[in-house]
């Protein structure tokens, strides 16, 4: 602990000062983030060092395996976050970060590994679809083959869950919100970026267009033309 401490007295220091300018406009005029990412809690993931942002840019919400619970009238702080980035902050691209070596899947393959963990056991009943998935539709994986693949399910899986939630389905409709799902591969330091189109986890590399969940444009079920009847 003492060694962070000395971390923050560095950064009253020396950071603080060379960026005295930017946290003086944030303080004036508040936070106006460019994503938010909902990653996992894991101590080796960190949003804002794979992005290279800075102060302002992202707005993070970090829990156990980067889950997004399906809407509901409960109140819960991933739903509130959700909600205030979208409705107050004005955000318009939404990541969900999965990783290698998640323990929140390794536990959630082996059910019983945490009958002393009843809350854990709980927040990961939000991932049984990925469970699922992965069991009926990877039968030959087990080990850290079996939780890689419960990793990138569940990104798909939490996206989905994230689509519930009435403001991103309205900002959906309207054009307005793009969804991405991301897998950080903590060993090699690649992220691999989920094409909707196909399906598939595809590295992100220079020079190549980056692969997205759900690109932002317009999804009126009814018709534009019904609407505007309609107005």
């Amino acid at each position: 602990m003492n060694e962070l401490i000395g971390r923050v007295f560095d950064f009253q220091k020396n950071v603080f000062p060379q960026r005295s300018a930017l946290y003086q406009n944030l303080a004036a005029n508040g936070q106006s983030p460019k994503a938010l990412i909902i990653s996992c809690s894991d101590s080796r993931v960190v949003p804002e060092e794979i992005l290279q942002a800075a102060p302002g840019d992202l707005f993070v919400c970090r829990n156990a395996g980067n889950i997004v619970p399906p809407f509901s009238n409960a109140n819960g702080g991933v739903t509130s976050t959700v909600e205030f980035a979208v409705m107050v902050l004005g955000v318009r691209d939404i990541i969900i970060c999965g990783h290698s070596d998640c323990g929140a899947m390794k536990a959630l393959m082996k059910p019983g590994s945490l009958e002393t963990m009843p809350n854990v056991a709980a927040w990961l009943r939000h991932s049984d679809a990925a469970f699922s998935v992965v069991r009926d539709g990877y039968p030959e994986l087990s080990g850290p083959e079996q939780a890689r693949a419960a990793a990138l399910e569940n990104v798909v899986v939490q996206l989905a869950h994230l689509r519930t939630h009435p403001s991103v389905a309205s900002g959906i409709a309207r054009g307005e919100i793009a969804l991405h799902g991301w897998f950080f591969d903590i060993h090699n330091g690649v992220v691999l970026a989920l094409d909707g189109a196909s399906g598939r986890f595809e590295e992100i590399s220079e020079g190549n267009p980056m692969p997205v969940a759900l690109a932002a444009q317009k999804r009126f079920a009814a018709g534009e033309p019904l609407l505007e009847a309609a107005e």
